[in-house]
């Protein structure tokens, strides 16, 4: 079997090739040894069976999802996990309609493999959702707008759940949490889920991938805010990635000057090659600027934008540009 390293692409993250499903594992890895594990697992054909997007109040941040029954049941067997795998501690849960997010803390060595963990809570799961749903006159969920055709899933009706008694797809995702400040920043993710879910429903035009729109005689695959392209003032710009005294002036001269063009009003572009645009494009965001960013890599039908690009889409102050036919390695993300 091949190597699949991970790679960190600008304003995507950490991804390793695509495979097919979700039976993606990090080469070489100990998946029975202690470590910290983001577990993703989606529903058969993403149908909202788990619960129901609601609000408090018209904000976004008001945003929580009222878990099904079936929800309930699915969040109960993850707490669970422990019952069964002492070595294994749950640090977070989150369901959203079509999918749920959890951490496990794998405290010691285990006498099994990760998946094996996982396929025993599928299968409590599996035995909630015969119980509740195919063997019972439970009503399934409202039909609800879903965040957009290719986003969270196809809309209720569109789609019959399997009568198979999986409740699950095959698979699920595994994000080996090793950096700094990587276990806070996916605690920070998990739980702005139904805010971000909440975003993306009143804003589907802007987290909708295209990959047909054509610059000058290249065609791409984008997310984002495509007018962006047709603004007055655009402004490019490019940094040798190298750490000379000479250089790094240069860099912080050319990031005073984007960021006063980008206060003006201008567009700033930014491949986010190097260091310096990379950190160019960050100030950027950070005060509310608009930014295209060119990007080796496409997008997978359910990509969504990671941290402050998130924010920036959803505010129509982001682009992001993947030539097609380039590549279309590190797409596998799932929100």
């Amino acid at each position: 079997m091949k190597s699949n390293p991970a790679i960190y692409v600008e304003g995507v993250g950490w991804r390793r090739e695509r495979v097919a499903s979700l039976l993606r594992r990090l080469k070489g890895h100990d998946y029975q040894g202690r470590c910290i594990y983001m577990i993703t697992l989606c529903t058969e054909g993403r149908q909202p069976l788990l619960g129901r997007l609601m609000r408090k109040t018209a904000a976004v941040a008001s945003a929580y999802i009222e878990p099904t029954e079936l929800g309930s049941e699915v969040e109960r067997c993850w707490r669970e996990i422990p019952k069964h795998y002492p070595e294994v501690s749950v640090l977070a849960f989150q369901v959203m309609p079509d999918h749920i997010h959890g951490i496990l803390f794998v405290t010691h060595e285990m006498a099994v493999h990760l998946g094996k963990v996982i396929n025993g809570f599928k299968v409590g799961c599996n035995r909630a959702y015969r119980r509740l749903v195919l063997r019972s006159s439970e009503v399934m969920p409202q039909k609800q707008e879903q965040e957009d055709k290719g986003g969270d899933g196809a809309k209720q009706g569109s789609y019959k759940h399997p009568e198979h008694g999986m409740l699950f797809a095959p698979g699920y995702h595994d994000t080996v949490l090793r950096g700094k400040g990587q276990l806070e920043n996916m605690f920070i993710y998990i739980a702005d889920n139904p805010r971000r879910l909440a975003l993306k429903r009143d804003n589907p035009q802007l987290f909708r991938v295209v990959n047909s729109l054509k610059v000058g005689d290249r065609i791409f695959s984008t997310i984002g805010n495509r007018w962006l392209l047709e603004h007055l003032v655009r402004v490019q710009m490019r940094c040798y990635n190298n750490t000379t005294p000479e250089n790094l002036r240069l860099i912080a001269l050319q990031k005073e000057y984007f960021l006063v063009r980008g206060r003006e009003g201008a567009v700033i572009i930014s491949p986010c090659i190097s260091a310096g645009e990379r950190e160019i494009a960050r100030a950027a965001l950070k005060e509310n600027l608009p930014l295209i960013i060119l990007l080796e890599n496409g997008f997978p039908p359910l990509y969504k934008p990671p941290g402050q690009y998130f924010d920036a889409c959803c505010d129509g102050r982001l682009l992001m540009l993947a030539p097609l036919g380039i590549s279309s390695r590190a797409q596998n993300h799932t929100s």
